[in-house]
């Protein structure tokens, strides 16, 4: 029986292995995909990190160059692979997990697509929400003849020019990619609440220094919904000016779809080319229906620690404990919370302790 599998080796499942490693456990690290980079090399191609490489960093490896730039996607990917070659961590790629179930007595037994059976005393559950898009639902929009595609599909601009495109959402993704396809092609944001931009830079720094140094980045999600009324974008002030000349504009949400039209919420009606869903993911843990861990999809948990089951725990959910838990630069304090007593539970501290 293994000391922990990890499911996912992405940031989160790369975080999780080098906090089981401190610990002195010796992990299984399974990746669906081809490599160690989890999303990375499949988010669209202008992407940077949000956080300057200096926030951006895992612990025991700098990210290299200058620690105020932003990161482009392939230098995160590049770093992730050489993260997960310093790892005194075993790592099979191309090993997707289609079920795990609790083993006669304790642990786990995980089911691999390819018909293995690997059994742990601890799991972690860290495959990230990549490989679960969500898309609202909205009338007429099977018979819609126009594109759609969810954010997690679009690469660049090239292909687009001259389009009327719908953006719909009000993120960062929303507003970055809505952004790059305004140089071509007539864009609309699509959104329920107004956008609310947050500047990238405060002060003479970037934000990410003052949410890391006022500990604004650890403060749990009970408090934070009570803090922030809904998300907000980082802006350089490009994207704000964008919409203020008319470069894209914003909209209120449609109410559906007939044929090749959208149907807008004021009734008007607009021919419309593709409408790419920028609307976020759910976690990606189905492999967990048959535990029982889960409920609608989402996991039973308390900060990561699963409520249904012993020596099971989450690494890389949205906000999972605070406002930076699914991000590169705080998936680490989420890990290391959440694996201290998970290799007390491996190790059978209970029963040390006479119990």
């Amino acid at each position: 029986m293994h000391d922990a599998i990890v499911i996912g080796a992405g940031q989160s499942g790369l975080a999780a292995a080098h906090a089981l490693c401190a610990h002195g456990l010796t992990p299984v690290v399974l990746e669906a995909g081809t490599e160690t980079a989890g999303s990375w090399p499949h988010y669209y191609d202008s992407l940077t990190s949000f956080s300057p490489a200096r926030f951006s960093e895992m612990p025991g490896m700098p990210f290299a160059g200058d620690p105020d730039r932003y990161p482009h996607r392939d230098e995160v990917v590049d770093y992730l692979r050489r993260y997960a070659t310093e790892l005194d961590a075993e790592i099979r790629t191309e090993t997707a997990v289609s079920s795990v179930e609790r083993a006669d007595g304790e642990g786990f037994v995980v089911r691999t697509a390819d018909g293995d059976a690997l059994t742990a005393a601890g799991l972690v559950a860290a495959s990230g929400s990549f490989g679960n898009p969500h898309v609202p639902v909205l009338p007429g929009q099977d018979a819609f003849r126009g594109q759609q595609l969810h954010v997690a599909d679009y690469r660049d601009p090239k292909g687009y020019a001259g389009q009327r495109v719908i953006v719909v959402g009000a993120g960062n993704s929303a507003i970055q990619v809505g952004y790059e396809l305004a140089q071509v092609a007539s864009v609309s944001l699509a959104t329920r609440l107004p956008i609310v931009f947050f500047p990238q830079c405060l002060h003479g720094r970037d934000v990410h220094y003052w949410l890391t140094t006022t500990g604004f980045d650890q403060l749990p999600p009970q408090w934070l919904t009570q803090i922030i009324a809904h998300g907000f974008v980082m802006d350089t002030g490009d994207y704000e000016n964008a919409l203020k000349s008319g470069q894209m504009d914003r909209r209120p949400m449609f109410m559906g779809f007939d044929s090749d039209t959208i149907i807008w919420s004021d009734g008007g009606r607009e021919t419309v080319d593709t409408i790419i869903y920028a609307t976020g993911y759910r976690p990606n843990l189905a492999y967990l229906d048959p535990l029982g861990a889960l409920e609608s999809g989402a996991p039973k948990h308390s900060a990561g620690i699963s409520t249904t089951h012993l020596g099971l725990v989450y690494v890389g959910l949205e906000f999972q404990r605070s406002f930076s838990s699914n991000t590169l630069r705080g998936v680490h304090r989420d890990a290391e919370y959440v694996l201290a007593p998970l290799a007390a539970y491996v190790r059978d501290a209970p029963t040390a302790v006479g119990l």
